[in-house]
């Protein structure tokens, strides 16, 4: 079997955004291969075929679904003429979710009440919510909404209610109290929190669950239950819908008003939210200074710090999608944002005047640098603290703030009860200058896919006192930067993800390909002789006469040193690491172990270079120093990574350093 270029084209195409009504007329049109109009019954069959390849592809169990997909095809011929017309196709295409599943269609955020599906495989038996029948199948067996766990047949979709969860409050009464939303079955054999007896579920749909507390109850016992839903074990993290109301409610009329063209069995829609728009002086997106949208009125449950979760989908493998699914049910979907669609600004805006609301990051230590510096940019009113769930490869920032080299499944809702826990720490960010020795040369652009490993603040993992956020210290970066062998590598496999991300889909992969290039790089030895390219200056004072660069933030500028420290960098080393944290290269620790002196702290001056006065320097996240490391080469390192080594050369700990 072979797939045309047509179909590859509809595919790519089906990817993009857009309205699924304008990419059902781009693939009937793309179908329609005679161009008449109608699709006949050959023209239908190749639709289908297509369709089951996509299911393969997906892993879905294709046993029963040709049939299936056969009787909704002909339900779509709704004049019986064994063709079907464009406008057949988009009445019957837009409700027909499974295919809109396979057509890559439906996955986004739908209005309120209206479900999220997704192809499922359930590990036990389960049962559909519209028919209460059994899903049978070896493979992906049914759909169901990742907002609400409602399950369904595919055959079951189009009848399946519009009873999802409502994301904010549409008037005032309901913003007054919460309410408990009921979903029957989803209980997977738990204890009644009620009655403390186990909710069996084996033989039929039995039990309630609450979408908002995640009580699971027996549906007698739903009566003990008071009416008023208190979000349950993880209260302190959830915007429930009561705590959202929108600036202004307007009726919208689907299909137009009456005596507009108003379609004859057009029911009116729900009340449609519209965030009034202003002008805000103190803060503009971007420092733009264009007007940006308000947020809606919020006011979250007392003694709240609601939290806004920043999921990059890219990040370990797929990982990144099953994280963001579970947020999306465990918190309100709208504190969840994927950043693939649109980036972190939309949710910053939307909990921009939110009291006490917390960040958390679920991605690699790029994705966290990209959320500190869109936060810098927001202007928020109060800085909020940022945690870090970590997906990525080397997760150097978890590492060292003790939450561990990367996620591997745990339970998210015990992460978010120890985050409920955690304690405020300050990290250091620091900007880092680059400048031409000839201030009048004209440099080259910086490019556009700079590769950065920049972090601030995350969460610590403490001992005897739970879990500490990280606060962002004063606007900056937070720049560990590697030697020149670890910038060879890191371009290589940047280059090489961007050119086959197929082959990046996993964290283990992902170090396997690290391995590649730093053996070659052991081999080839591209850094020797670093002193001879190279010199180092700690400490200094600001040169004369520099005002920083035109149109910077003077706060954030760190001027040319003169009058600095020299350092000796040895004929053997081919490579320098400036750290602000103990964990690079995925969990190296380059400056070494460093046991604290009893007693009270004595204090440093600005900068040591004294190799004896070295040895009892400890790194800490916030005491504005940086450490200088030389190492001699990636063999070194590799070395230091496994323990056959304890570090690298301590070479310096200093707050201004220089580097020509």
């Amino acid at each position: 079997d072979c797939i045309s270029l047509s179909d590859v084209s509809c595919y790519f195409s089906l990817l993009e955004g857009g309205r699924p009504e304008d990419k059902l007329e781009f693939s009937f049109k793309l179908y329609d291969k005679d161009g008449n109009g109608v699709l006949d019954s050959s023209e239908v069959d190749r639709i289908i075929t297509q369709m089951m390849r996509v299911a393969q592809y997906l892993d879905w169990d294709v046993t029963e679904l040709k049939p299936i997909l056969q009787e909704m095809m002909r339900e779509i011929d709704y004049d019986g003429s064994g063709t079907v017309s464009l406008g057949e196709w988009l009445r019957g295409g837009v409700t027909n979710i499974p295919l809109l599943v396979l057509l890559g269609l439906e996955g986004d955020m739908k209005d309120d009440g209206q479900h999220l599906w997704r192809l499922k495989q359930f590990s036990r038996p389960a049962f559909c919510n519209v028919c209460e029948g059994l899903l049978v199948g070896l493979r992906k067996q049914g759909l169901r909404c990742s907002l609400c766990r409602f399950t369904v047949h595919e055959r079951c979709a189009r009848r399946a209610p519009h009873n999802c969860i409502s994301t904010y409050a549409k008037n005032r009464r309901e913003a007054e109290v919460q309410a408990h939303v009921w979903v029957k079955g989803g209980c997977d054999g738990a204890k009644c929190s009620e009655c403390q007896r186990k909710i069996r579920s084996f033989q039929s749909l039995t039990g309630l669950h609450c979408v908002w507390c995640h009580r699971k109850i027996h549906e007698e016992c739903q009566p003990l239950v008071p009416p008023a839903c208190d979000c349950g074990a993880l209260r302190d993290h959830v915007l429930p819908p009561a705590a959202i109301y929108p600036v202004l409610l307007v009726s919208r009329v689907m299909g137009g008003l009456p005596g507009q063209g108003c379609a004859p069995h057009s029911p009116p829609g729900p009340p449609e939210p519209v965030w009034g728009c202003q002008e805000r002086q103190d803060s503009q997106r971007d420092n733009g200074g264009t007007p940006v949208e308000e947020t809606p009125q919020v006011s979250p449950l007392p003694d709240t710090h609601p939290l806004l979760v920043f999921v990059n989908p890219k990040s370990g493998g797929k990982q990144g999608e099953r994280v963001l699914r579970k947020f999306q049910y465990l918190l309100n979907p709208r504190q969840v944002y994927n950043l693939q669609q649109g980036g972190p600004m939309h949710g910053l805006d939307f909990f921009r005047d939110v009291p006490d609301f917390r960040v958390l990051v679920c991605g690699g230590d790029g994705t966290v640098g990209w959320i500190l510096d869109a936060i810098d940019k927001a202007n928020l009113p109060h800085r909020p603290p940022v945690a870090v769930l970590p997906l990525g490869t080397g997760n150097d920032l978890a590492r060292c703030l003790r939450w561990g080299g990367g996620y591997a499944g745990e339970d998210l809702g015990r992460i978010l009860r120890e985050l409920e826990g955690s304690t405020v720490v300050q990290m250091d960010r620091w900007r880092l200058e680059v400048l031409p020795q000839d201030p009048a040369a004209e440099g080259d652009p910086v490019p556009q896919g700079i590769i950065n490993n920049y972090f601030s603040v995350g969460v610590v993992r403490g001992e005897g006192v739970g879990h500490r956020w990280g606060r962002v210290c004063p606007p900056g970066l937070t720049v560990p930067f590697g030697p020149p062998q670890d910038a060879s590598i890191a371009h290589r496999f940047h280059v090489m993800r961007e050119k086959h991300p197929e082959k990046f889909n996993s964290r283990m992969k992902n170090k396997l390909w690290y391995l590649e290039f730093a053996t070659s790089e052991t081999l080839f030895s591209t850094c020797k002789r670093l002193k001879e390219h190279l010199s180092v200056e700690v400490g200094g004072v600001p040169a004369q006469g520099w005002g920083g660069a035109q149109g910077a933030l003077p706060d954030l500028m760190c001027p040319p040193q003169v009058g600095g420290t020299p350092l000796e960098l040895g004929g053997a080393l081919e490579g320098l690491a400036v750290l602000n944290i103990p964990s690079t290269h995925g969990g190296s620790n380059l400056w070494g172990e460093t046991r604290r002196a009893p007693g009270p702290s004595v204090a440093q001056p600005p900068s040591v270079t004294d190799s004896e006065t070295l040895r009892s320097c400890v790194q800490d996240l916030g005491d504005r120093r940086l450490e200088v490391v030389g190492l001699e080469g990636v063999l070194e390192m590799g070395q230091i990574y496994t323990g056959l080594k304890s570090a690298g050369t301590r070479l310096a700990t200093c707050s201004e350093l220089t580097l020509r």
